[in-house]
């Protein structure tokens, strides 16, 4: 497929923080993917909360499948404007990468318990991953990804004026032109997550009795996707399978009519063009974005704060808390790799090992660590 001029261009990729030889079977973006396809924090993502502990459930979306289902909705999306697939594909399965155990509830326990050290935001310890954390390579940490891959996870919110520590850490090094729009196959990626967490989290919300299709038939993007696959079905499953396909469908058809209309707008030559335009050129239409709210709006009180959710949620919320204090304050606890990184209580220092050891942890490592530090029944 011909790319539009105002793709990501791989064979002019402004290139990786070390110099490696060129790879002639693959694309700068296709290394890209396969690095991080094959790192332990995307393999960890299969034991990492989407909205249910893994343990609840063998059928509930995790990091890792939610990932998968971002990736491709991702891909159709930049395959009808004409972006780089391989680019696109890459920044929807690193984006999670960051996530600590038991999802936005460990983030939050995370994120409080270290307060005082700057806190926690898993964009940034997305990007910390794939340029520090991973060791892989004899020559370098992380994984060397391409600066269109860097700055697109860098940016996945949009552009960061007042980026979080690290990320402007990495940025002093490695400019990333932070307070510029992201390309657009990293807005592809972005707008595919809110996609596929709506669709997919009023899946799993039915299939988990959360809420029924009659509590949801009034919304205004599911009523006709509904009444469509009731036309065909009468089988909760099917039922679930073919409303939710409709509703992506609907999303993504959306989402490139109007992002196809805001780029013949701006008439952009260039991938440059696209991050210095004053606003994103992918994105949902205005009725389709006031569509999405209304769900979010739903899921928060039906899903999210499900008296059911709830409790998990305290727990998750509890145990990454308690991890995370006594660790700061008991570093000599950590294992030996780890307590030689974080030195002495208190120290900066510290209060890193803790937060990339308990970041990197899945939820069933956390729930036993949690065990092996607080039961004296059982063995360290």
């Amino acid at each position: 497929m011909d790319l539009a001029p105002y793709a990501a261009q791989a064979a002019a990729s402004r290139g990786r923080l070390h110099i490696e030889p060129g790879s002639g079977a693959r694309s700068a973006f296709q290394r890209d993917r396969d690095r991080v396809v094959h790192s332990g924090a995307f393999r960890k993502l299969q034991y990492k909360t989407q909205v249910f502990v893994t343990h609840e459930g063998d059928f509930y979306r995790t990091r890792l499948t939610h990932s998968l289902e971002v990736a491709q909705i991702a891909r159709s999306i930049a395959r009808r404007l004409r972006l780089d697939e391989d680019l696109t594909e890459t920044l929807a399965l690193a984006h999670d990468l960051g996530h600590p155990p038991f999802g936005h509830a460990g983030e939050t326990a995370l994120n409080a318990a270290l307060s005082a050290y700057g806190g926690f935001y898993h964009n940034a310890q997305s990007l910390r991953i794939v340029t520090l954390l991973e060791h892989r390579y004899a020559a370098f940490d992380g994984l060397n990804l391409t600066w269109e891959t860097l700055e697109g996870l860098a940016k996945h919110n949009g552009p960061l004026p007042s980026p979080p520590p690290y990320i402007a850490e990495f940025d002093a090094l490695f400019p990333l032109e932070l307070a510029r729009q992201a390309s657009a196959e990293a807005q592809v990626a972005a707008v595919a997550d809110d996609v596929a967490y709506h669709a997919h989290d009023l899946d799993d919300g039915l299939r988990a009795g959360l809420f029924g299709f009659d509590d949801i038939a009034d919304q205004a993007l599911i009523d006709g996707a509904l009444a469509e696959a009731r036309r065909l079905t009468a089988d909760p499953g099917r039922l679930r399978a073919e409303m939710t396909r409709r509703v992506i469908n609907a999303m993504i058809g959306d989402i490139v009519a109007e992002s196809e209309a805001r780029i013949a707008a701006l008439a952009p030559r260039s991938a440059d063009d696209i991050r210095a335009a004053a606003a994103p050129v992918v994105g949902f239409s205005p009725a389709m974005a006031e569509a999405n709210r209304a769900i979010k709006t739903f899921l928060f009180a039906r899903m999210y704060r499900h008296w059911r959710v709830n409790r998990m949620t305290h727990k998750a919320e509890q145990v990454t808390h308690e991890l995370a204090s006594l660790l700061l304050a008991k570093p000599d606890l950590l294992p030996d790799d780890w307590r030689v990184r974080a030195g002495r209580p208190g120290a900066p220092d510290a209060a890193v090992a803790v937060r990339d050891y308990i970041a990197g942890m899945t939820d069933r490592y956390a729930l036993d660590e949690h065990r092996r530090l607080t039961d004296p029944y059982i063995p360290a």
